[in-house]
């Protein structure tokens, strides 16, 4: 669906994502906060706290944070492990602390789950993994072993054993359901970033082509009058030139040279002028011309163009917009793919509507994804056989998400079903019995009817 190396770049590894500077500007913040908690509870409250411990905590923070500043630039981006080297450091000291002022006693050993939800959002998930197991056990065993909270008259301050377990509960459960819950987030974000960033290089790709083939109409027409000249001249010279045979030869030499200058640029110029100098096409042109490169891959495409009912006969005129093209190959190489022997790709219009619906002979729409198709990267487990029918395809749903955004970017709605049930037996199924990929626009959005065609090329004025 997508080019090889365009997939490689948008499935590799994602590392550097975060900024040095951010988890030092958030480490700056929870330095400030943890400063501000321990001076009230100090003053406010009277409480009794291992202050030379506590604020070696909290120095060890600000040192480490001055150091990365020092040695580092501030734009450096952290590879994963240096950033799990970091947030390891943040549970750590938090941990301490927290041990250094009641434990699980503590309503601020709640703060536990933000190194947790950042390493979700921004790391790999074993490294999530990782540093969400470290973080539940050191929460365990502040609950356990702490230095407890004390009033300036001696009395010890703590909650019920059955509140401090369910505020260990809670924070378990935190740390898991928020990971889980970022983690998911931000994956959904950055498949759906790669799978748009496929679609406009997809698109950049096809509108190149639309113009490249422009360029190439326009040259094959401006040359034309030269490259005549040239024969005309050259012809001439020959018959001046009978007595010398040298300088005859030459001259016959340039005419058949601006004889091959001419058929080569009459025959690039056929599919751009095509393209650009004829900008709309019948319905039946376009589809075929986006079908072309799937069409001689060892399966039958039948095309097949009629009015539905009520419609006219004639075939209606489509601008070649180069999403529409490559929406539609698309869908057609899906089809070509996974059929057994045909694909159906079949055109009908109305006075309102112009539909495209491409069928094919295959096994279908794998029924656990149907309800997600258009997704991008949607997976599913591949058996043997569809290993053997498609080495290279690693069933991501990217093609799809292609085709669907670029389609209906256009204007068009897309359905996507089966022809019959994929669980019935071989002789049970009818021939067209594969997927059905519907589109349906509305023919004032891609119709050319009330617009005049361009005609031949015309020179450009410069």
């Amino acid at each position: 669906m997508a080019d090889a190396s365009s997939e490689q770049i948008l499935r590799g590894t994602r590392s550097d994502w975060v900024r040095l500077r951010t988890l030092i500007t958030l480490r700056w913040i929870a330095i400030t906060g943890q400063i501000v908690a321990i001076t009230m509870a100090q003053r406010l409250y009277d409480l009794q706290l291992e202050l030379g411990l506590c604020y070696l905590a909290v120095g060890a923070s600000v040192i480490a944070n001055l150091i990365a500043v020092s040695i580092f630039p501030e734009n450096k981006r952290l590879t994963e492990s240096e950033a799990v080297s970091m947030i390891l450091f943040d549970i750590c000291q938090l941990s301490f602390l927290i041990f250094l002022t009641g434990g699980l006693n503590n309503p601020f050993a709640l703060l536990i789950l933000a190194p947790v939800t950042i390493s979700a959002t921004v790391l790999q998930l074993q490294s999530t993994v990782f540093l969400g197991v470290i973080s539940l056990t050191l929460t365990t065993l502040v609950g356990l072993y702490h230095i407890p909270l004390r009033t300036a008259e001696g009395f010890i301050l703590r909650i019920p054993d059955i509140f401090l377990f369910g505020f260990w509960s809670a924070i378990v459960i935190g740390v898991i359901f928020i990971a889980i819950y970022a983690r998911r987030v931000t994956v959904e974000m950055h498949s759906m970033s790669d799978a748009l960033l496929a679609t406009q290089m997809a698109l950049a790709r096809e509108q190149k082509l639309t113009d490249l083939g422009g360029v190439v109409a326009a040259a094959a027409h401006e040359l034309g009058t030269p490259l005549a000249t040239i024969k005309l001249v050259s012809a001439e010279l020959m018959d001046e030139l009978e007595t010398n045979p040298d300088l005859k030869e030459d001259a016959q030499l340039i005419r058949d040279q601006a004889d091959r200058c001419r058929d080569i640029l009459r025959s690039m110029g056929r599919a751009g002028k095509s393209d650009l100098h004829m900008r709309s096409a019948p319905l039946s042109t376009v589809v075929q011309e986006a079908a072309e490169p799937h069409t001689d891959r060892g399966k039958t495409v039948h095309f097949i163009f009629e009015p539905a009912t009520g419609g006219e006969s004639k075939h209606p005129l489509l601008y070649r917009r180069p999403e529409i093209i490559h929406g539609i190959r698309n869908l057609v190489q899906n089809a070509v793919d996974f059929s057994k022997k045909n694909v159906w790709v079949e055109g009908s219009w109305t006075e309102t509507e112009i539909i495209i619906r491409i069928t094919d002979d295959g096994p279908g729409f794998p029924s656990q994804v149907i309800g997600r198709l258009g997704d991008p990267f949607v997976r599913r487990r591949r058996s043997d056989e569809d290993r053997a029918q498609r080495p290279g395809y690693e069933g991501m749903g990217l093609g799809l998400f292609i085709a669907k955004t670029l389609l209906e970017r256009s204007g068009a709605e897309l359905a996507f079903a089966n022809g019959s049930d994929p669980f019935l037996t071989d002789d049970e199924r009818t021939e067209r019995s594969g997927a059905i990929v519907e589109a349906v626009w509305a023919r004032r959005k891609i119709g050319a009817e009330s617009k005049s065609s361009i005609g031949e090329n015309t020179a450009i004025q410069i």
